[in-house]
């Protein structure tokens, strides 16, 4: 079995890109379990508060990506750029700087996004890379996928209606699932 940690980087009522890691746990491939994660109760980093001790939060979250085999990181894009409460969340993830190998080195991360807007979230990944890049994360990069005019593909439910995007989505998830399946780390560094 491959474990995934989905996180969408949004947790708002109606969020697009709850609805898109719901989507793509409901296209994951056969094998693959999935756990659909929250940022909403990780704090503003403040290195007192670190100083005092790691919100809970925090440290569950850390300890379900470091025991998973890969990460799914379903990333809004605001102001053409990454959201800040997501990068937040990354960065509480990445203290103290000791925790970076074990939590994110050579880990598989995929990178995916839903916007209303007509350029998706391909600016909001492209500025994820460098912050990946420098945690050490091994990214899946075979396939790109990210969601323009979210408010036509998926209901006021949530639930993706356009056949087109669940099609890519299951490309996606199938391509991502062989990743992450192939490239599982045996142990923690």
């Amino acid at each position: 079995m491959t474990s995934l940690v989905v996180i969408p980087g949004s947790w708002r009522t109606g969020s697009f890109n709850v609805a898109l890691a719901r989507a793509a746990i409901a296209a994951a491939p056969a094998g693959c379990t999935c756990v659909l994660e929250s940022i909403k109760d990780i704090p503003l980093y403040d290195g007192d508060v670190e100083a005092r001790g790691t919100p809970a939060a925090v440290t569950r979250l850390k300890e379900v990506v470091a025991a998973a085999d890969g990460v799914l990181m379903v990333s809004p894009e605001y102001n053409n750029s990454v959201p800040g409460t997501f990068k937040n969340a990354i960065d509480w993830l990445s203290r103290p700087d000791t925790d970076i190998a074990r939590v994110f080195g050579g880990r598989p991360f995929g990178l995916i996004g839903a916007s209303p807007g007509m350029g998706g979230t391909r600016l909001s990944q492209n500025a994820w890379l460098p912050t990946l890049r420098v945690l050490g994360v091994n990214l899946y990069s075979a396939r790109f996928f990210y969601v323009a005019g979210a408010h036509k593909v998926f209901d006021p439910s949530g639930a993706l209606v356009d056949d087109k995007t669940r099609d890519v989505l299951g490309k996606y998830m199938q391509g991502f699932g062989a990743f992450v399946a192939k490239n599982k780390r045996t142990a923690s560094p």
